[in-house]
C-alpha cells in the first residue's frame, strides 16, 4: 500500500462514497493541508463552507455501509490501493484534466500510472483487420517500453491487453467503469486477473460498484487522461472511442488515428478523426515520435516527485515503496561519469550497448528492481536508455556525447 495511515484511507473512502461534485471534495482536501483524516473530522461546518452540498453532507456522516465495508476489506488486501487527489503520487498527467477524479483504487501497481502511457481503443466488434492492427500496434509499442492503457471491454481492448502482455516485461493498464475488483464484460475477469498482476487495474469507483453506463464516458476521459496520446483503430462515426479521442485532444494529449477501406463502416470514426486533425499513422514508430514532447513533460514530473523530501517525513517514495535518495532521479544536467550520484554511475557503468536483463543489472550494481526500475525510466524518457523486449542498453551515441569513460 501507499504511505497513507489507515485513517487516512477509510476517510478518503469516505469522501468518495459522499459522491457529487468533485470540485467541493477536493477543496475539502487542500483547505485541510491534503490529510483525508482532517477533513472528515473537521465537520459538517467545514464541510459546508468548502461547497459540499446537504445530500454530500449526510453521505459524509454516514457512509453506505455495504460499499464501505467492501472498500476497507479490499483495501487490506496485497497490492491494493487508494490515490487520492492530496497524494504526491497522484498521476500528474490526470491532474490536468478539467474534471480530475478524486481517487482512483489500483489492484497492480501505482507506479505505472506514472509511465508512459499509450490509449488504444476501438470497436467493440472489429474487423478481423482491425484486430489485427490493434495487436500489432500495442505489441510494437509494448516492446519499446510504453505501457499499454484500454478498458477491458470485447474487440479492440482486450487485444490491445493481450498484445502487451505477450510481451517479455510488457506493461498495461485497464481502466474499468465498474469497481476495480470486477470485469466488464464478466467474461474478462481472467484477462483482468492477469492484468492486475502484471500492471495495475484503476477505477475510480469503489469495490463492488457495478456497471452502469454512465459510467464509461468518465471511465473514457480517465484512460484519455492517463495517456500521452489515444490511437484509434476501429471506430464507428459515433462510438466511445471517438469520446476517448475528444477527451484525448481536450486535455491537450495527441490523438492518432489508423486508416482504413472507404467500404468499411467502422474505418469512419477514424477517418473523420483524421479530417479533423487526428495524426494519421501507419506504424507503432509514428505514434512513439508524436508522444516525445508530452513525454519530455512527464520525465520532469516524474524527476521533481522522486527529489521530493517533505520535512520530518524521511526519504521521499516513488509509488513502488523504493527509496528516491536511492531510486531517485539525477539532476538536471547530470553526467553519468561525474560521480555526482554513486547509485546512477554504478548502473551507467553497468549498462552495455548490448541488451541486458534486470537481473543481471541487479546482479551488477546491487541495486534493487525497484530502484532499478526508477532509474532507468527516467534514463529512458531522457534518451539515454533503450528498451526492448524488457532488457536494456545505452542508446546510440550517448556514450559519446555524456562524456563516459569506463573506467572499471
Amino acid at each position: 500500500m501507499l504511505d497513507d495511515t489507515p485513517e487516512d484511507r477509510a476517510a478518503l473512502l469516505a469522501l468518495v462514497l459522499a459522491g457529487g461534485a468533485m470540485v467541493a471534495r477536493r477543496a475539502l482536501l487542500d483547505v485541510h493541508h491534503a490529510s483525508p483524516a482532517a477533513a472528515l473530522a473537521a465537520g459538517r461546518t467545514a464541510w459546508r463552507a468548502a461547497g459540499l452540498n446537504d445530500e454530500q453532507v449526510d453521505r459524509l456522516r454516514q457512509p453506505d455501509a455495504a460499499l464501505y465495508e467492501c472498500g476497507l476489506a479490499w483495501l487490506q488486501l496485497p497490492n491494493h490501493h487508494l490515490i487520492g487527489w492530496h497524494h504526491p503520487d497522484y498521476p500528474p498527467l490526470l491532474r490536468r484534466l478539467s474534471s480530475p477524479p478524486l481517487a482512483l483504487f489500483v489492484d497492480g501497481d501505482p507506479a505505472l500510472l506514472w509511465h508512459p502511457t499509450v490509449a488504444v481503443v476501438g470497436s467493440r466488434a472489429p474487423s478481423a483487420g482491425g484486430r489485427d492492427n490493434a495487436h500489432a500496434f500495442a505489441r510494437a509499442l509494448a516492446a519499446a517500453g510504453v505501457a499499454i492503457a484500454s478498458g477491458l471491454a470485447s474487440g479492440v481492448d482486450a487485444a490491445a491487453h493481450e498484445a502487451a502482455l505477450a510481451v517479455r516485461d510488457g506493461l498495461t493498464i485497464a481502466v474499468l467503469g465498474t469497481g476495480p475488483d470486477l470485469a466488464y464484460p464478466p467474461h474478462h475477469a481472467g484477462l483482468r486477473d492477469r492484468i492486475a498482476a502484471r500492471g495495475a487495474v484503476v477505477s475510480e469507483h469503489p469495490p463492488g460498484t457495478a456497471a452502469k453506463p454512465a459510467h464509461f464516458p468518465s471511465r473514457n476521459r480517465i484512460l484519455a487522461g492517463l495517456a500521452l496520446g489515444t490511437l484509434v483503430i476501429e471506430a464507428a462515426e459515433r462510438s466511445g472511442a471517438l469520446i476517448t479521442a475528444r477527451q484525448a485532444a481536450d486535455a491537450g494529449r495527441e490523438v492518432f488515428a489508423v486508416p482504413g477501406s472507404i467500404h468499411n463502416p467502422l474505418a469512419r470514426g477514424c477517418h473523420r478523426l483524421i479530417r479533423d486533425g487526428a495524426g494519421l499513422v501507419e506504424s507503432a514508430e509514428e505514434v512513439l515520435a508524436g508522444i516525445g514532447p508530452l513525454a519530455d513533460d512527464l520525465a520532469s514530473e516524474l524527476r521533481a516527485r522522486l527529489a521530493v523530501e517533505p520535512a520530518g517525513a524521511g526519504p521521499a517514495r516513488d509509488g513502488s515503496g523504493a527509496k528516491a535518495s536511492r531510486a531517485g532521479p539525477a539532476p538536471a544536467g547530470f553526467d553519468p561519469a561525474s560521480g555526482r550520484d554513486p547509485d546512477y554511475q554504478r548502473l551507467w557503468l553497468a549498462l552495455g550497448h548490448d541488451p541486458t536483463g534486470m537481473d543481471l543489472l541487479a546482479e551488477r550494481t546491487g541495486l534493487t528492481a525497484a530502484e532499478l526500475s526508477s532509474m532507468l525510466l527516467v534514463m529512458e524518457l531522457e534518451g539515454r536508455v533503450a528498451v526492448e523486449h524488457g532488457r536494456y542498453a545505452r542508446k546510440a551515441g550517448s556514450f559519446h556525447r555524456h562524456g563516459v569513460v569506463d573506467a572499471g
